[in-house]
């Protein structure tokens, strides 16, 4: 995985890895509901959780202020290359919402700090043709979205949780959130966001996870 000037800390857990293929080939978890965002708030076959559970690779990388940052490029007008501190001085806000993650959790009234994924966005100026986005972290993690569904005004970069500074494990100092899909859609440690016309599958997409994620269709695999 690419470190860049950024120390990484552990190893991929292949294990996982290995595991969490299986159950997308075998559809693990699947309950074959279907729920409404409207009327349901624990998506079909999710459990409520009080913890916050830490899952990644195995790499957290220790990304200091002076490394942190993000690169937005692809089909945009104006490419963007925005430091620790050109995203601090951008107008800041607070959200509260859900999480819900494809290894069943879900947990309720998560408190937010940071920047507008839209007002990101409009700094580069997406082209017409621009469809998809590619998210890149500093520990080698990709995942691919939608870009109808990055440019929403719910979703986030996220410089706090519960009104502290985001802790490394769970994707400090900066992580996307994208609370209307499942979690490994919202990457931690995030550096890149790249507009492309076609969709690209990620780490997990190309290993049997669902290009989009939406946990009410329980889009697990696909």
């Amino acid at each position: 995985m690419a470190a860049d000037d950024v120390s990484l800390t552990g190893q991929v857990k292949a294990k996982l890895v290995a595991t969490k293929q299986a159950w997308a080939r075998e559809g693990r978890l699947i309950t074959g509901e279907h729920g409404d965002p409207g009327r349901d708030r624990l998506p079909p076959g999710q459990r409520l959780v009080q913890d916050w559970p830490v899952l990644d690779l195995g790499v957290q990388p220790v990304v200091p202020h002076a490394a942190a940052g993000l690169e937005l490029d692809g089909l945009v007008a104006t490419p963007q290359k925005l430091d620790w501190a050109a995203l601090q001085a951008m107008p800041q806000g607070e959200w509260v919402n859900d999480i819900h993650c494809v290894t069943q959790w879900s947990r309720y009234d998560n408190r937010w700090t940071g920047v507008a994924m839209p007002d990101v966005l409009a700094l580069a100026a997406p082209k017409p043709e621009a469809r998809f986005a590619v998210l890149e972290s500093h520990d080698g993690y990709t995942t691919n979205l939608p870009l109808a569904d990055l440019d929403r005004p719910d979703v986030l970069l996220a410089f706090g949780w519960d009104r502290r500074p985001l802790t490394r494990p769970h994707g400090g100092p900066m992580r996307l959130v994208v609370p209307h899909l499942y979690l490994w859609k919202s990457p931690k440690w995030l550096k890149r966001i790249t507009l492309t016309a076609e969709d690209q599958p990620g780490f997990w997409e190309v290993r049997g996870y669902h290009h989009r994620g939406d946990p009410w269709a329980e889009e697990r695999y696909g």
